[in-house]
């Protein structure tokens, strides 16, 4: 089996300015450096198709996605917060995005492929159940989360996200449901200025300070994630993968290179391999940096399908 690449033109429409970090051109990025290395012809490639109201409303509520379809302009820019805005286009996207998620959800569980990336945008891991922000209208790993155990009865399942920002929407929908675990790092104190009060078995959240090295990082997952995972025996893991934590990314101040990816992946395959018959799902989250997102992302699938 291979592993899946999800993406739609769609999502090169969705923009908030032309000054805006989170941009079509990040996808753009991601596509020719894989074209570049040869990658993208080993891929098996799919287009999203548009998540269905009632997927959505597993992990959103109905009034929140009504206020999103009355506040989508015809023209200009709406903005829904000083950082998180809708063109046009962006409503059309961010269905794109999330059901980028759900298809890869029913292809890795029905073994159609091994695994599955999807290069969307608009992300997702800040929006909550009824709120929008942080560059995020719908939260996209959220949706595959929720049909996974939802439309496939899968038990356990867990959330990896080494974004530089904490998922705090990803937390917000699945804080109380005993079926999903999280397990990130994040910048801290940073936005969204969460992460720390909603720690427990369940939500390993683990800060680590501005400056901080991929040994930094590789330590927090060998002792914090990786005990709590095989605790917790995952049926299928889903990767909130932001690579804004990179070294040449000015958003942010951690410092972790395609190397830090490239491992933290294997231990995701590992995890995967023992628990979870190999399942993963990943999804693209922050990284503005357009070359090193693009080389973060190919270290990223080279490992999840061995190539």
């Amino acid at each position: 089996m291979h592993t899946a690449f999800i993406s739609h033109p769609d999502c090169l429409l969705h923009e908030m300015g032309s000054t805006h970090p989170e941009r079509p051109a990040r996808l753009e990025a991601i596509e020719d450096e894989l074209t570049a290395c040869g990658l993208m012809d080993k891929l098996e490639h799919y287009a999203a198709p548009l998540a269905t109201l009632e997927q959505l409303k597993r992990v959103h509520t109905a009034e929140y996605i009504a206020s999103l379809d009355a506040k989508a302009p015809s023209t200009g820019i709406a903005y829904l917060d000083p950082d998180t805005a809708m063109n046009p286009h962006s409503l059309k996207a961010a269905y794109r995005a999330a059901g980028a998620v759900i298809l890869a959800t029913d292809l890795v569980i029905g073994k159609t492929v091994e695994n599955a990336f999807c290069s969307v945008r608009p992300p997702g891991h800040h929006a909550e159940r009824d709120h929008a922000m942080g560059f995020c209208l719908f939260n996209n790993i959220a949706a595959g989360v929720a049909h996974a155990v939802q439309a496939h009865a899968l038990e356990r399942v867990a959330v990896v996200d080494f974004d530089v920002h904490h998922g705090n929407g990803t937390e917000d929908i699945f804080r109380d449901d005993p079926r999903v675990m999280m397990v990130s790092t994040f910048q801290h104190p940073f936005y969204p200025r969460s992460g720390i009060a909603g720690r427990s078995e369940r939500m390993v959240n683990i800060p680590l300070a501005a400056g901080g090295s991929g040994e930094t990082f590789r330590a927090a997952v060998n002792e914090f994630w990786l005990p709590a995972l095989q605790k917790f025996k995952p049926q299928m893991l889903f990767v909130s993968a932001g690579f804004d934590a990179h070294r040449d990314d000015e958003l942010a101040s951690l410092n972790l290179l395609e190397a830090d990816y490239a491992w933290v992946t294997e231990r995701i395959r590992e995890i995967a391999h023992e628990y979870a018959d190999d399942r993963i799902v990943s999804s693209l989250e922050g990284g503005y940096a357009l070359r090193a997102l693009g080389r973060s992302v190919a270290a990223h699938l080279k490992v999840l399908g061995d190539l």
